[in-house]
């Protein structure tokens, strides 16, 4: 079975870092496009950032600067380094990839696996 899992979530002051770690399981995700999303209350999901399989990695014009995006490929974790956290950026954040690998764009149609999601919620 194909799991998704994140951690690192949790609740910090404006300012504040958080480390969120996806850990894949039953299938090598290593040539696969991950993709961070978030969902805030009565938003849609949007994706912050992709993570490509040599390192490269897209962000999000709302993150950039503040966000990074890597991954250990031995490992088949992917993990979002959040820094200068806002309230703006509270939100359920998930892991996604798409069968095949090869897509990472913001359809979460397009999307086969998800993590079960790790809160981040940003107070002032």
């Amino acid at each position: 079975e194909v799991q998704l899992v994140e951690s690192g979530g949790g609740s910090v002051e404006v300012g504040g870092s958080l480390r969120l770690s996806c850990t894949a399981s039953g299938y090598s995700f290593s040539s696969n496009c991950m993709v961070w999303f978030r969902q805030a209350p009565g938003k849609q999901r949007e994706r912050v950032a992709n993570i490509l399989p040599g390192g490269s990695v897209y962000l999000d014009d709302s993150v950039k600067g503040r966000f990074a995006g890597s991954r250990e490929g031995a490992s088949n974790t992917v993990y979002l380094q959040m820094n200068s956290l806002q309230s703006e950026d509270t939100a359920m954040y998930y892991c996604a990839a798409a069968y095949g690998g090869y897509y990472c764009g913001p359809d979460t149609s397009r999307y086969n696996y998800w993590g079960q999601g790790t809160q981040v919620t940003v107070s002032s």
